[in-house]
């Protein structure tokens, strides 16, 4: 038999959400926005020219970089775009974690983390949160190899206050600290205006969230021009042409309304503190989620139980087997019709 086996790099998958086939079910479960894009990226859309597709896409995204510093208020030098956070933040582990000591992130967090630490042969360590979910700021003040935090952090939709995050970043001069902010625009404090102070941080944040555009895989990431440019080094040692054509012309139309952006963020915040209210009614607790989620559990039906009968209801949520978690549903926030349907059916389910 060939021994070629031997050889494959191994590792165990990221396992995404269920992306359901059929259709008339109430998807709750990838935190995608319940919102289509700006009616510009529908414009941009009927605009482009599909004779730009025999050509390469510019391999900058100037257009987006330009359209990214004039919304943030910074130079473009300061901003690294990738083809969704996952690229960002992937490039991120190959560039900048190549040190023998461990790079240290929460037990319970976004599940690609440690993924790619596998894939890349990184060494790792998992910092426990505490019993309420919220990390202990010293087990981040020791030696490693780099540091990675969500604000805030997924699945349990807690963010932590500026002030912690800062200390994490300014204890650790020597370590690149690597914010993932996929979720920040819901309610949470941005870490951002700190790249200004600390040439160790990059923030990640995306257009998969709350600029409604999943679809078309839209990273970016801040930080000083040194750290940008060791991550360009390596994406275009990697592929130069990450980003298509399309995708760069429509990132940028829906940034040219930020109207519609505050909008459709400030309608999920409002719909997830009303589902908040709807599901203490009901038996189920949860911490004070700053994302467009609600990680809950029921004081007396098992996780399990109501993830099947909602998903048999064609309402699909997320359910994560593992320690600590596994008596919790990560529920995304829908539309206000979407949440009340979903409230409706659990009013009849706990009443059985």
């Amino acid at each position: 038999m060939s021994d070629w086996r031997t050889y494959v790099r191994k590792v165990e998958p990221y396992v995404p959400g269920e992306q359901p086939k059929e259709k008339n079910v109430i998807k709750l479960n990838t935190n995608e926005n319940p919102y289509p894009p700006s009616p510009r990226v529908a414009e941009a859309l009927m605009e482009f020219d599909y004779d730009e597709l025999r050509r390469y896409p510019d391999p900058e995204s100037t257009i987006l970089l330009d359209a990214l510093a004039e919304t943030y208020h910074v130079d473009k030098n300061q901003i690294f775009v990738g083809v969704g956070s996952d690229d960002v933040l992937a490039m991120s582990f190959m560039t900048f974690f190549n040190s023998p000591k461990p790079i240290i992130f929460p037990d319970i967090t976004y599940s690609f983390y440690d993924v790619w630490a596998d894939e890349f042969r990184i060494p790792y360590e998992t910092k426990p949160l505490k019993e309420d979910f919220r990390i202990d700021v010293d087990d981040y003040l020791v030696e490693n190899g780099g540091i990675v935090l969500p604000n805030p952090n997924a699945p349990t939709g807690l963010a932590e206050g500026l002030e912690v995050y800062e200390r994490i970043i300014r204890s650790n001069p020597d370590s690149v600290v690597i914010i993932d902010e996929a979720y920040v625009d819901f309610g949470a404090e941005s870490v951002f205006p700190l790249i200004e102070k600390y040439d160790n941080l990059l923030v990640v944040q995306t257009f998969s969230k709350s600029r409604c555009m999943a679809g078309s895989r839209i990273g970016y990431a801040f930080g000083n021009p040194e750290l940008i440019r060791c991550l360009n080094d390596v994406k275009y040692s990697f592929n130069s042409y990450t980003m298509d054509r399309i995708t760069q012309k429509l990132g940028t139309a829906m940034l040219m309304d930020p109207e519609y952006f505050e909008h459709t963020v400030q309608s999920i915040i409002e719909t997830r503190e009303w589902t908040k209210q709807e599901l203490q009614k009901l038996g189920f607790t949860f911490g004070d989620s700053k994302a467009n989620f609600i990680f809950a559990k029921h004081e007396s039906v098992y996780a399990e139980e109501i993830f099947k009968a909602l998903k048999e209801a064609k309402i699909y949520v997320r359910y994560f087997k593992k320690p600590r978690i596994d008596n919790y549903l990560r529920i995304s926030i829908g539309t206000r019709k979407e949440m009340e349907t979903l409230v409706l059916f659990l009013q009849e389910y706990l009443s059985r």
